[in-house]
This record gives structure tokens, sequence and C-alpha cells, in this order.
């Protein structure tokens, strides 16, 4: 252990959040302890535990684990695989490689479509057959965009290969949604527990010897484990499990978006088996008076915003914070990648769409332009919270300076802005002040569609380096985005959207179904307003989500307003958050989504804008009651 004045801190990603670019609360922690001269260290076992078992090392444990498996118990995937494994092992490092940016020649091999074996999820290249007998993705990439269509074909033979993993050795796992069922809004903590008693299979082993190097590599005081997600819950808790097996007198630590959202009445004794602590909200103040009791200067009645478990066994929250207020936004400092493999991430190419593709594609720096959302006033949003409810700005060459700081350290100029919803003041006064810095860089970050977008601050933020912008639109419903408070109107949406992309800004929009009181009539004109959308060129993308009730949001805690009535939940001592609800309309929303997620990847794609939207619906469906050209009329009265 070290003195007590010079305690070690190590932060860790858990697997799994993304492959392309560091999740950023690591970052923003390493960072900001930095700047109180703490002893602060990170490491991503998230993209380690890929480039493990996506390795030809790894391939070979698979293949193990597939011998060990009855051939009448293995899918076709998985006697695929077996089959032209040699093939696999031969690809494997090559590809690796190339999405890493290490090796771009190999590139050329890529595409002949001859070098890589090509499992079930090659099949989604079929729809783009060429009439003609041509390359079926010419009309995606060209003549000359060979990087681009090899790294998509890159991006199916991983997927294949993942599929694989979870035919023979984790069902569970994914790239993103990691045993998410395991946590996401579950009332007790039994599915976690009896997982993580379970025999290890190779993931787990995996993690386990990677946690064990970080730590050994370390030698770590307090380790802080941060879980923006329920896909990441699982693998944090194994990683504090191998801890406290091998290092009982490490301190753990959990916290991070999945804890502040879910488990802000956790009352459950065995988290603690696991975790001695778990912090609520912005990490900043509750760490600072975390390492101050671990030094012995602050007793632990004096924790803040923290959850512990007595000595009697019972959990107990914590939050003696009086005079102590919230670290100032302006005062957290920039975030620092330092210790991070920047250079061993994955360019990948899920869809072909060039809008969304960021999301997955380079890497990117992530910064926050502000704290909170200074609009906080959507229903379904939850609103309550602090990530939310407490809205905080930085000066424009606050922001400029931390830019300018990443850069130094990253080399490197992209940076996506991950806020709630980004202000519009703020994105010009910080346009303005690259500008006078003569500084260029390329960003893409979430907004409100709101009326102070006009085309003079669209072509600004362009001239900044904006290259895209994501914002709801939700359900594209005049009376269901006033009942949701969302501030804007679709006749404003058109104009908005239509402002950036006549600046040349990609736009992708958030859209949502099965709110409250929606009907199927407002189901098919809110898809009609979308394909009008596409068809004028107001956005290139989008993605439907289905509506669910949190507890912390308007819906949840005033159901009566939006005339629906919640359904009781069971006792909770673990998870909290989505809540079921009765709708009076009775809509059956999930053969809606279906469509609407058909509709919507197709016109992504350019197919189908001329079509009926009734086309893409399974059942009899209501004709629209929108009119034909309503976004174009609205555009033009603009």
């Amino acid at each position: 252990m070290s003195s007590p004045k010079s305690l070690r801190v190590l932060a860790l990603i858990p697997p799994m959040t993304q492959l392309n670019t560091p999740y950023p609360s690591t970052a923003y922690l390493t960072g900001f302890l930095r700047t109180r001269r703490v002893d602060a260290v990170q490491e991503d076992l998230a993209l380690a535990l890929v480039l493990r078992l996506f390795s030809k090392a790894g391939l070979a444990h698979i293949r193990e684990c597939i011998a060990a498996t009855p051939v009448d118990k293995r899918s076709h995937r998985v006697q695929a695989f077996d089959a032209q494994f040699d093939r696999y092992a031969a690809t494997i490092g090559p590809v690796i490689a190339f999405l890493q940016g290490r090796d771009s020649t190999i590139g050329h091999r890529i595409t002949t479509r001859s070098f890589l074996p090509e499992g079930p999820r090659f099949e989604s290249l079929d729809v783009y057959v060429d009439e003609d007998g041509g390359d079926p993705l010419a009309w995606a990439f060209g003549a000359l965009g060979m990087q681009d269509r090899a790294r998509h074909l890159a991006t199916l033979y991983l997927n294949d290969i993942a599929d694989v993993l979870r035919d023979a050795v984790d069902p569970r796992f994914e790239f993103v949604r990691y045993a998410e069922s395991l946590a996401q809004s579950q009332p007790t903590f039994d599915p976690l527990a009896e997982a993580l008693a379970a025999p290890p299979n190779l993931v787990d082993e995996t993690l386990k010897a990677l946690t064990l190097k970080a730590i050994e590599k370390h030698q770590p005081d307090l380790v802080l484990v941060s879980v923006p997600f329920p896909g990441s819950v699982y693998a944090a808790f194994r990683i504090a499990q191998t801890i406290k097996a091998h290092s009982p007198g490490i301190t753990t630590a959990l916290g991070g978006g999945f804890v502040n959202t879910e488990l802000r009445e956790l009352t459950e004794p065995r988290v603690f088996d696991h975790f001695d602590f778990v912090t609520l909200d912005d990490g900043e103040r509750p760490l600072l008076a975390l390492l101050e009791h671990l030094r012995g200067e602050r007793s632990q009645s004096r924790l803040v915003r923290s959850f512990v478990r007595t000595a009697e066994g019972e959990v107990r929250y914590i939050n003696s914070n009086v005079g102590e207020p919230d670290i100032a936004f302006e005062e957290v400092g920039a975030p620092t990648w330092d210790g991070l493999p920047l250079n061993d991430y994955l360019s990948l190419l899920d869809m072909l769409n060039p809008m969304h593709r960021l999301w997955s594609d380079g890497r990117w720096n992530k910064l926050t332009v502000a704290h909170g959302c200074y609009w906080k006033k959507c229903s379904f949003c939850d609103v309550s919270l602090d990530y939310i409810s407490r809205y905080e700005g930085a000066s424009a060459a606050t922001l400029a300076d931390r830019i300018e700081k990443i850069i130094d350290e990253t080399g490197q100029t992209g940076f996506h802005f991950v806020d709630e919803a980004a202000p519009p003041k703020a994105l010009r006064a910080l346009a303005a002040e690259l500008d006078r810095r003569n500084l260029s860089i390329s960003w893409w970050g979430n907004i409100r569609f709101e009326k102070s977008f006009t085309p003079q601050l669209c072509q600004e933020l362009a001239d900044s380096g904006c290259i895209a912008i994501s914002g709801g639109l939700e359900v594209a419903s005049d009376r269901l985005l006033q009942l949701m408070k969302k501030g804007v109107s679709v006749e404003q949406v058109a104009r908005v959207t239509r402002s950036f992309t006549d600046a040349g800004i990609l736009v992708h929009a958030y859209l949502m179904y099965g709110f409250p009181t929606q009907t199927v009539q407002d189901t098919v004109d809110a898809l009609e307003y979308v394909r009008q959308l596409f068809e004028q060129g107001c956005i290139q993308s989008g993605f439907f989500h289905r509506f669910a009730c949190t507890v912390h949001s308007p819906v949840g805690k005033n159901p009566e307003e939006y005339g629906v009535t919640l359904q009781p939940l069971p006792p909770v001592s673990f998870a909290k958050n989505d809540i079921g609800f009765f709708d009076p309309t009775g809509t059956d929303h999930d053969a809606m989504g279906a469509a609407l997620k058909k509709a919507l990847y197709n016109y992504m794609h350019g197919i189908g804008l001329e079509a009926d939207v009734r086309s893409w619906f399974q059942g009899k469906v209501p004709r629209t009651t929108v009119p034909r050209h309503f976004i174009a009329k609205a555009l033009s009265r603009a």
C-alpha cells in the first residue's frame, strides 16, 4: 500500500461500451483528479477484452469451446466458423490492424470478397444486388471508396465472429449491450448474483486475466469502475469480484450513468461484497470526500452521495455535503486520455448511411459544452436527475482551452459534444472563439431543433467545423410534441433541419413511438412527416426507439397528466427505472414499431420515398391525414 498521503486511483472502463473511441467518464475523472494532484491512471478493459478475444489466440480458444460442445448442439453459424477456422485464423490479425488504421493496404484484398470468410452477416449485402451484375455496393462507395468499402466488409466479418462467440461461449455477449438483461430495471440482485456465482466462461476468464494485469501494472489503492449502461454492469461486477478475490485490500467504488439512474434507492447488501462504495451523480465531489476518508482525514459519516454497508449488514446512504457544493463545470478541468491506447481503437462501419456511421467510425474526442440541459422540460426525459436538472455552462474561452489541450495530447482534431442538448448561445460563442484562434476542428453533437438555429447560425457552426448534428423530433405530431413539452413543432423542425442541411451539415433525428395516447393514426401521420423530411433533404438519418416510461420522468411522476395509469412495481432492492403503464388507446405499438424501423432503414438508403406509407405496415392502417406536400410548403413559407 502507498503512504496515507499518496493514494493511487485507477479508473476502469468495463465491457462493453464502444470500440471506436474511449467512453469519456474515466477521462473526465482522471483529468479532474490530476488537477487536485491525485495520482490517477486509467485503463479501458472493454477494448482490451475485444482485442484479446478477437485475435488468433482468442479464436483458437473459441474453437476449443466449440470442440467441447456436441456436434448436434452447434448452431449453423458455429459449424460454418469451425469449417473455415483456418481462414478466420489467418485473417483476424490483418482485419484488426486494418480497422485500427495500422495497415490500409490490406483493404484492397478485403474488397475482393475472396479474402475474408463470409458468414450470415454478409447476407445483408443481398439487398443491394445490382441488376446489371455489377458491384452491389457501388451506389454507396462509388469507384474509389475502397477504404470505406473494406471497413464495412470487415465490420460484417467481426459481427459474424461475435455471433459465433455468442452461440458457442456466452449467449449474453454483445459489442454494446453485453448481458444488459441482468441489470436493466432489475428489482432484485438475484439474476446478477446467480450469473456471478456461475462457473466462469471464456469471456469471464479473459476479463479476469486483464483485470489482474491492470492491477499488477498500476498497484492501485482505489479502483473506480464507471458503468454508463446496463450492458456494462455484469462485467463491472466481474472485475470487482476478481479484485476482491485476489487483492482484498484494494478499495473499490462503483459509479456512472447506470448507477445515477437506476440505483438511487439501493438497499441490496450483496452489492457490497464487490464494491466498498457506490456513489451518485457527478463523481468529483464524492471522490474528493472518499479520498479524504481513505486518508483518515474525514469520517465515514461525512461522505458525499455515497452508499455503504454498515457493520450490521445494512445499506446506508450518506450525503453530508453541507457547505460543499459540486465542483463548478468551469472548474472540472479538461478530460485526459493519457494511458489509453488511442491507436488501438477500431473504426467500424456498421451502416452505410453517412450520418449513422459517426457513432462507430473514427476516434472522437468526447467533450461536454455544458453540464445538464438548458431546456429540461421534456416529459419523457429524466429531468429530475442531476445530470439533466443542474444546468451550468462554461465560457467559450474555457471550452476552447480544453479543446486545444486535448488536441495537444491526442493529436486528433475530431470532437463529439456529448451534451443532452448543446445550447445554441454557447455553440455560437464557441464558434466565434474557434474562429478568433484560427483553430480548425471537426465536431458533431446533440441539440434541440429550436428556432434559435437560424440559417445564419447554422452556417457559422459549419464554418467552425460542425459536420453533423442530432436532435429529438420524437413523435412527429404537433399534438404529441405539445404533450411532451418538447417546445418545437413539426414545421419548425423542418425549417431548422433544412437550415443545417443547406449549410452542409448532416442531420440525424431521434424518433419515438409508443408515447402515451399515441394512436395508430398518430403513428401513420408521424411516418408521413418523416418521409417528407427525408424527401426534402431535411434529415439524412434517424432512429426509432420505443418509448419507455421511467420513474424519474414527468410521465412517471404524474401519469394522470398524460392519460395513463402506472403498473405497480414489485419490491425493489436493486435497480429501479422503467415502469409499465396502461394506455387506454390500446394501440399495438410492437406491430407499429417493426414497420417504422423498416421504413426508416429504407429511407436512410434513399429507397421507398415515393411509396404510400401504408405499404410499410403488415395489417390495414388508415390513410395519413398529413397533406402530401406539407413539409415542402412549410419550407417555402420560411
